[in-house]
């Protein structure tokens, strides 16, 4: 399952990059929709641990039936452990406890939010880069979008003020274990990392689900375990593998576009299959969050052409 992009390369370039895609676009963006079908009758921690205790071991099993190695080194083990903590328990994690109030359309409309985290924990530091105007104003007009949305959620009756807090979070926690990874990287191979990553979330996951007692709440429905088992298949394995394929195939701008698609795919899927509703001025939040993100994006890969052409 984690060598289809391999596979692809047999196919013309072309349609192998469209495959790729495709499944990163839809998988990714349905993810929201499993979660929000998965939590109705899973209890969250265990739900989101199992998930990654099983993908974890999956993609750790694969690097190293084809050569992969584990890490070496204390710091290796320690940043991989920090970064799946943040990214996958204070990220994922506080997504699936949200959604059993916060509509998964509106959860991943906030968690877009993320590209504007990055760019601001990119700045800090002597490393950092430097906010200019553009992106500056693409912060400011995606919190924006996202104080229009939360504020509409509220208002309805399901809304939650602890949930729609957790999505925010969950997004910070993600965009600064993203740019850990980047800052500080890690000598073993991709899948070794993501995989270690995801053992280690899910064994924390699981250990606070038991704390709170949710194993007394596990039940074996359908509907729960077809949830599971498809982000496990499908969103921790196999599109992770064709992101990791697209990772070294093209421009980060393209490979950016999924930060757009994935809301917008997740919205459709909320409003077609749960009968999600989006207001007026929920779309209004939707369109100002995405063009903040946009916003952010394009100056971001202006600098790095002109870094290009200075070299």
């Amino acid at each position: 399952m984690i060598d289809a992009p391999r596979q692809t390369q047999r196919l013309p370039r072309g349609v192998a990059l469209a495959l790729a895609f495709a499944t990163v676009y839809l998988v990714w963006g349905s993810t929201y929709l499993a979660i929000r079908i998965g939590v109705e009758h899973l209890p969250p921690a265990l739900f989101a641990g199992s998930r990654f205790l099983v993908a974890g071991l999956i993609l750790v099993l694969v690097a190293l039936l084809r050569g992969g190695r584990l890490p070496g080194s204390r710091r290796d083990w320690s940043l991989i452990a920090l970064t799946g903590v943040l990214m996958l328990v204070g990220g994922n994690g506080l997504v699936t406890w949200a959604e059993q109030w916060v509509p998964s359309n509106q959860a991943a409309l906030i968690v877009a939010t993320s590209a504007l985290w990055m760019a601001g924990f990119g700045a800090l530091g002597a490393a950092g880069d430097r906010l200019g105007p553009v992106t500056l104003g693409g912060l400011l007009l995606g919190f924006l979008g996202v104080g229009l949305l939360v504020h509409d959620g509220l208002g309805d009756a399901l809304g939650r003020p602890g949930g729609y807090l957790a999505v925010l979070l969950a997004a910070l926690f993600w965009a600064a274990g993203s740019v850990l990874s980047r800052r500080y990287p890690v000598a073993c191979p991709t899948l070794i990392y993501a995989g270690l990553q995801s053992l280690i979330a899910g064994a924390v996951l699981v250990l606070i689900g038991l704390a709170r007692g949710e194993l007394d709440r596990w039940t074996w429905q359908a509907d729960g375990l077809l949830a599971l088992g498809y982000l496990v298949v499908f969103g921790s394995c196999i599109a992770y593998a064709a992101y990791f394929w697209l990772v070294r195939q093209v421009t980060p701008a393209q490979l950016g576009t999924y930060a757009y698609v994935n809301p917008a795919v997740a919205v459709l899927l909320g409003w077609l299959i749960l009968d999600e509703r989006l207001t007026a001025m929920q779309v209004i939040g939707t369109v100002v969050i995405l063009a903040g993100v946009l916003l952010v994006s394009v100056e971001a890969q202006g600098r790095r052409r002109a870094a290009r052409v200075a070299r």
